[in-house]
């Protein structure tokens, strides 16, 4: 019998041209392995593709419940984001696809594990890591980072050589991948910073902001503990409640990300990322969380949301300090439970409202008018200790500014004299008509 590899097949250009080209430098039988974490695949034209193309076998493995259970929901509770602006969408499906991986070629006794991400990005780093994680015995096989192809057009001529059809087309050769909670863009003009995104080829589940309808749309989302539960009322498992709130989103514009980032291999890349549904379950957390929880946890958590952010984004999900931090994470999200109102509008998303039995917003502290359990005399001597630094730093430095003052006041009057001085001289001449006043 042949030896076997298992391939994370995506029936996209690189995993097509790769399933040939693993026959050809390897005496072995490929299984090819879909992970299916939500994306739009028609996974029967995709089986097909892998069996044509040489695949020994290929099938589907659906884990979107486990992917929004242990990979999105506790993302979402952290608050990671990437350099500002990146929900994670790709980075955060990763480690799962390597799991799945990992369990596949155990089943099949495989040899080695492919995969189709080049040697340029973060996806080896993550693959990678997430197989190695699970079978440091397992030898991983990336073609991008050994074989003579340099492009997306070489693959397409490698395919064209051998009479398989390339399932891309020229004029639409973005670099996608998709998932459930995003789609990201990558190529043609977005290669060069300088240009705008081509929003109308390349968007496939949101309309440009100035395309979206005037009227805006109200959502209310119901949280427990911080992950979302309902939405509009309507309880949803949460592919569901995910794949409801795209739609909306998608249709108002909401979403939208164009970054220039740093990749984990140090050079700078820039991508398009939709991701409708993430925006607004981030957004609504967080004012949750603006309500539910103290000033220094909430403080304290983003600077951990940061971290979490940076460890996803770079693979380390499998590592002891990212599981750390999803501890601390869950601890902060008891108390995270209430419902959030919001309107999205032209890809905007606005607060309209936010609910909760744990609120530490209390009216009668807050409000402007004196309540039993807050007095304005009570301040007074707060906002003395409180600023008790800056009154010893103000005495300490009292003399010295009281010198310098007397030295300019000093400084001031001999120089008003001298300038008098000048002033009267010129004014004189000026008299007996030997030059004009100077004003």
């Amino acid at each position: 019998m042949k030896t076997k590899i298992v391939l994370a097949y995506s029936g996209g250009l690189d995993t097509t041209v790769i399933i040939p080209w693993l026959k050809e430098n390897y005496d072995c039988d490929i299984v090819a392995v879909c992970v299916d974490v939500g994306q739009d695949a028609d996974w029967k034209a995709i089986r097909k593709r892998a069996l044509d193309t040489g695949a020994a076998s290929c099938y589907v493995q659906d884990v979107k419940k486990e992917f929004v259970d242990n990979y999105l929901w506790p993302m979402l509770k952290s608050g990671a984001v990437y350099e500002d602006k990146y929900l994670l969408g790709t980075a955060i499906a990763r480690p799962l696809i390597a799991k799945v991986l990992v369990d596949a070629a155990r089943k099949e006794k495989a040899k080695a594990i492919a995969h189709g991400a080049t040697g340029k990005g973060n996806d080896q780093i993550r693959f990678d890591l997430g197989i190695m994680a699970f079978a440091p015995d397992m030898e991983i096989i990336a073609p991008w980072r050994v074989w003579k192809l340099k492009s997306r057009e070489d693959e397409i001529r490698y395919l064209r050589r051998r009479h398989i059809e390339a399932p891309v087309k020229r004029r639409d050769s973005y670099s996608r991948d998709d998932n459930l909670w995003h789609i990201s863009h990558e190529g043609l003009e977005l290669e060069d910073p300088a240009n705008a995104p081509g929003y109308g080829r390349m968007l496939k589940m949101t309309v440009p902001p100035e395309r979206a309808p005037v009227k805006g749309e109200h959502v209310e989302i119901e949280f427990e503990r911080g992950i979302p539960v309902a939405l509009n009322g309507d309880r949803l498992e949460g592919p569901a409640l995910i794949a409801a709130l795209n739609k909306i989103g998608g249709a108002h514009g909401v979403g939208l990300v164009d970054l220039v980032e740093n990749r984990v291999v140090g050079m700078k890349s820039r991508g398009v990322y939709e991701t409708p549904g993430g925006t607004i379950l981030y957004y609504a957390h967080q004012e949750l969380e603006h309500v539910c929880l103290d000033r220094q946890t909430y403080a304290f958590k983003r600077q951990a949301a940061l971290k979490m952010g940076e460890l996803i984004y770079g693979g380390l999900w499998f590592t002891p300090l990212r599981e750390a931090l999803s501890a601390f994470v869950d601890s902060t999200q008891k108390t995270v439970s209430g419902t959030v109102r919001l309107r999205l509008y032209r890809g905007n998303v606005i607060s309209a409202g936010v609910t909760s039995p744990y609120s530490l917003y209390n009216a009668s502290i807050a409000s402007f008018a004196t309540g039993d359990l807050y007095s304005h005399a009570d301040s007074k001597g707060f906002v003395r200790l409180y600023g008790l630094p800056v009154l010893v730093r103000a005495l300490m430095e009292k003399p010295a500014r009281a010198a310098k003052a007397a030295e300019l006041l000093a400084a001031g009057k001999t120089g008003s004299r001298s300038q008098g001085g000048k002033q009267a001289a010129r004014g004189k001449k000026a008299a007996d008509g030997s030059q004009r006043p100077v004003v």
